[in-house]
């Protein structure tokens, strides 16, 4: 019987030296593989099987095969030469396999040296290049510590600022919460003023309604008067050119009569010339005295010596009005200067205007009441009576 072995070898090398493991296995009878495990290595060996070989004194080239079993005696023999034959294949493997691990150990040695030197190569490059990087590594950490350092310390300088510019934004923040605090407080006090200040003026508004309808009643009834006024000067007016008439026939039969009186009457001058050696401060005063006749008396100007001639009304209402306006036949011009209203003029026995600045003094010594007498050429009276009268200084316009 010829024997054919095959085998296949794989091993992968590493650094490490050293047998790592040893295992072998016997696969049963029958099986066709033999593996044996050195290290990292495999070895893999194919054997043919027996079971189909016969031996060479049994075997009979013209034997005629049988079908029927063989006997015991022949199965005994052909086990032992089996068991023979895996004898010899394990003492060959055996064989085989102290070779290769003697080769091994010694390619092992060689490839350990080998990766030793290289290695050692390799570490001296790689601890230059440690050194190397080391040392740029240390350069570079040492600028980056300056330039930590740097930053570290501007940012405690930006840090003290900030911490400062806090503080002072904090102190103002608590001034400016004081000022709303009291602007507040001022706030609710106008508040409170204009609260008040409305409900006063509410009052007011209803007073002045009230003022109002009252005032516009009183327009109502003035324009009425007013009217009625207007329909009498309409009147009036109609009758202006009787009255001028009549007007001119008065002025002749005055001249008329004062021709005719060549003389005047003695007792009249002497009761005149009596009335003027005394002085009055206005016409009650004379009045009161137990003068009586309406006429020219001399009144003193308060609070001076100077003297002035008025014409006193002794019988209209009582007596003892002063007159400070006369006007009957339009003898005298009205249209004066300022100058002539304060100081007066005209005659008193006809027509004369008293005197702006006298008025105003005599009217602020004491209550007077002003009467305005009207009468027509037809003889028709009408008068205007006001309980207070007084006028104001030169300084204000003599109001």
């Amino acid at each position: 019987m010829q024997l054919t072995v095959y085998f296949f070898l794989g091993c992968s090398v590493f650094l490490a030296s050293g047998y790592n493991s040893f295992s072998k296995s016997m696969e049963t009878i029958g099986k066709k593989q033999y593996q044996v495990q050195h290290g990292s290595c495999s070895y893999t060996f194919l054997l043919p099987e027996t079971d189909n070989c016969r031996s060479s004194t049994s075997y009979v080239s013209n034997a005629v095969q049988r079908d029927a079993p063989l006997d015991y005696d022949d199965s005994v023999q052909r086990l032992q030469l089996l068991e023979n034959i895996m004898e010899n294949n394990t003492q060959w493997l055996m064989k085989l396999e102290n070779y290769i691990q003697d080769s091994m150990k010694k390619e092992m040695v060689e490839i350990q040296q080998t990766a030793v030197q290289n290695q050692t190569a390799v570490m001296i490059e790689i601890g230059t290049n440690l050194l190397n990087q080391t040392a740029e590594q240390t350069r570079k950490l040492t600028d980056v510590e300056a330039q930590v350092l740097n930053q570290t310390t501007r940012l405690e300088l930006q840090l003290l600022e900030h911490s400062l510019s806090t503080n002072k934004l904090e102190r103002q923040i608590s001034d400016q919460t004081n000022e709303i605090t009291k602007l507040q407080e001022k706030n609710s006090f106008l508040e409170k003023r204009v609260l008040e200040m409305e409900d006063k003026h509410t009052l007011q508004l209803k007073s002045i309604k009230d003022e109002k309808d009252q005032l516009q009643v009183l327009v109502a009834r003035q324009n009425s008067i007013i009217e009625e006024l207007e329909k009498q000067l309409v009147t009036a007016t109609v009758n202006n050119s009787v009255l001028q008439k009549q007007q001119h026939d008065l002025m002749e039969t005055v001249h008329n009569l004062l021709t005719m009186i060549s003389t005047p009457n003695s007792a009249k001058n002497n009761f005149i010339a009596k009335e003027e050696q005394i002085s009055f401060k206005d016409c009650a005063e004379a009045f009161k005295s137990g003068l009586t006749t309406s006429g020219i008396y001399t009144l003193t100007v308060p609070n001076t010596a100077q003297e002035k001639k008025a014409y006193c009304d002794m019988e209209t209402g009582g007596g003892g009005w002063t007159i400070i306006q006369r006007r009957e036949d339009g003898s005298v011009d009205f249209h004066r200067t300022w100058k002539e209203y304060k100081m007066g003029f005209g005659d008193p026995a006809g027509e004369y205007w008293l005197g702006n600045e006298f008025v105003s003094q005599l009217t602020n010594q004491k209550r007077y009441v002003l009467k305005i007498h009207l009468k027509d050429w037809e003889g028709n009276e009408a008068y205007s009576l006001y309980e207070h009268f007084s006028l104001a200084s030169e300084e204000q316009k003599y109001r």
